[in-house]
């Protein structure tokens, strides 16, 4: 709790240094239709009652976008899972296995394909630690994805972050509000951020989250899309930090 704090503060914010790389174990379960998905998990604290962050990537990326992240957010008291889905590629030097494993097995992989294997990675999760509590944190297309699961299955969720979502579905066949009529339901603590510009974006997701629930964060500056806003290349990744940390804290997790 003090180290929350302390980084909360901003005390601690030379965190922002570690290294790229951190010690990870390489999981895999499957999806509904028998994919195998592969994931890191990242597990530095205690597993009793220690709260777990889900990644999950943006589009054409790989669980290597988090290969910076995890490390602090390990330092901040969570463990984390950074998960491949099968809509993406590659990102900081790790290709995406589950999705050359659809590619290969012939299945579709647009954004909305990898809404099963979000949904399966919270089930898993939720079934493998049923005291902790479980956090999901999406990227571009899947930002707009756990914010759906967030609102259509509650059970799997104890709160969310979401960069740069939007309603990104329709030229696949979904609503126009496919994300929005889901995310009316979130009843737990939801951040949302993204570039400047990007704002507009999700506004009218964000709108219609309960109040009582929902944070959100538009940088002064330009900005990034999705969860790279925090890689420490960035000079402005300080300010999406501290907005995160000021979220985590705030939600009591």
């Amino acid at each position: 709790m003090l180290l929350r704090k302390l980084l909360a503060s901003g005390l601690l914010i030379l965190f922002t240094t570690l290294s790229h790389a951190s010690q990870s174990t390489v999981i895999e379960f499957k999806s509904a239709d028998n994919l195998l998905i592969t994931a890191d998990s990242y597990f530095s604290q205690p597993t009793g009652s220690t709260p777990i962050i889900v990644l999950f990537h943006q589009a054409g990326s790989s669980r290597g976008e988090y290969n910076e992240i995890t490390p602090r957010l390990n330092q901040l008291g969570f463990n984390c899972i950074a998960v491949d889905l099968r809509s993406g590629e590659y990102s900081r030097g790790k290709d995406n296995e589950t999705a050359m494993r659809a590619s290969n097995a012939g299945l579709s992989t647009n954004y909305a394909d990898a809404l099963p294997d979000i949904i399966a990675t919270l089930e898993h999760t939720r079934k493998q630690y049923k005291h902790n509590k479980i956090i999901a944190w999406g990227s571009s297309y899947s930002a707009s994805l756990v914010l759906k699961v967030a609102g259509d299955h509650p059970q799997l969720v104890d709160a969310v972050l979401a960069f740069s979502p939007g309603e990104y579905f329709s030229h696949i066949g979904k609503s126009k509000t496919w994300i929005r009529d889901s995310a009316k339901n979130i009843k737990v603590p939801t951040f949302i951020t993204s570039s400047k510009d990007e704002a507009d974006s999700w506004k009218v997701i964000y709108e219609v989250i309960p109040s009582t629930t929902k944070t959100g964060f538009i940088p002064a500056t330009a900005g990034r899309h999705g969860s790279r806003a925090l890689w420490n290349k960035y000079i402005d990744s300080e300010k999406y930090w501290q907005a995160v940390i000021k979220f985590l804290n705030s939600a009591r997790l």
